[in-house]
């Protein structure tokens, strides 16, 4: 069993504590690129916003130096997990015998699917909300960064919230809906200082804690993380390349760019009550899940 697999005897939750730094810590060594094209872009003034001179850079230029710092992360998150747990990578991805990339290829595809359709089907609903943005030679750019490095991306954060983090806290609390209920927080505080919490508010923070109890469910009734690998990898990949906005993290040289006012209750709704059951519906019938109470909420 995924929760299971973790020894406390050798694996102390101090462990897991220090690792969480010592990944923060790679990741802010690949801050540094970024850090230095700012500075070479011109001094700071007093009172300015970094994020005002990261704008002004080309927007291929600005994934990629936002991307660079989680491939230094998930190389801290291999040492750590290599070094300080001295555990396999295996067994912070998976309960099986070895990574079923199957399933990693089948969340993707689903979700990737499904984000083609709502965009795509939004567009010619409402085709005044949007901006044609196509350029072959920048989004041919966009589409080799994004297919490189988003992956690394959403596979750290996948890595650590619903691998690493979910079976050092079951490791302690000794079940199964606290591990849940603490890492899906913990991802939702991840994306506080988002520019779409300014735009949209704190009420947004629903919608990333909901999507990080979405991927634990994925994790916990599928005894792995190849379902939310999966499926994060897609959301990040298709909105990067399909559709951006002024206002959202990752500012892209994508087809399309949102021009509407945002509406938080129609996302909250849409993707928390009506996307999500329907995938976790989905998975089910796929991979024959039963006992759902006795996976998401028992003791180990």
């Amino acid at each position: 069993m995924f929760l299971e697999q973790v020894d406390l005897s050798k694996n102390p939750f101090w462990k897991y504590i220090l690792g969480s730094f010592v990944i923060i810590i790679f990741s802010v060594i690949g801050q540094l690129p970024l850090t230095y094209v700012l500075i070479e872009s011109g001094p700071l003034s007093p009172g300015a916003d970094p994020m005002d001179m990261l704008r002004n850079l080309d927007k291929n230029l600005q994934l990629f130096l936002l991307l660079i710092p989680f491939g230094v992360g998930l190389l801290g998150f291999w040492l750590v997990i290599k070094k300080l747990n001295e555990r396999s990578l295996l067994s912070v991805t998976t309960s099986r015998s070895k990574i079923d990339w199957s399933r990693v290829f089948y969340a993707f595809a689903i979700w990737g699917m499904f984000s083609i359709v709502l965009i795509v089907g939004d567009y010619f609903i409402a085709p005044d909300s949007y901006e044609w943005n196509f350029n072959a030679k920048s989004f041919v750019i966009l589409f080799v960064i994004a297919v490189a490095l988003i992956p690394i991306q959403t596979s750290l954060e996948e890595y650590i919230f619903r691998g690493y983090l979910m079976q050092g806290f079951a490791g302690i609390f000794k079940n199964r809906w606290v591990p849940l209920v603490m890492t899906s927080i913990i991802f939702g505080c991840l994306h506080l200082f988002n520019p779409e919490v300014e735009k949209l508010g704190y009420g947004i923070m629903v919608y990333y804690i909901g999507t990080g109890l979405f991927l634990g469910i994925l994790t916990l009734m599928d005894e792995g993380i190849e379902l939310a690998l999966g499926f994060h990898a897609a959301n990040n990949l298709f909105t990067a390349l399909l559709v951006t906005s002024s206002w959202t993290a990752f500012q892209t040289e994508s087809i399309l760019i949102d021009i509407s006012e945002p509406s938080l209750g129609i996302e909250l709704v849409l993707s928390l009550v009506v996307l999500y059951p329907i995938l976790l519906f989905i998975m089910s019938k796929k991979y024959g899940w039963t006992q759902w109470k006795t996976k998401l909420t028992s003791k180990i």
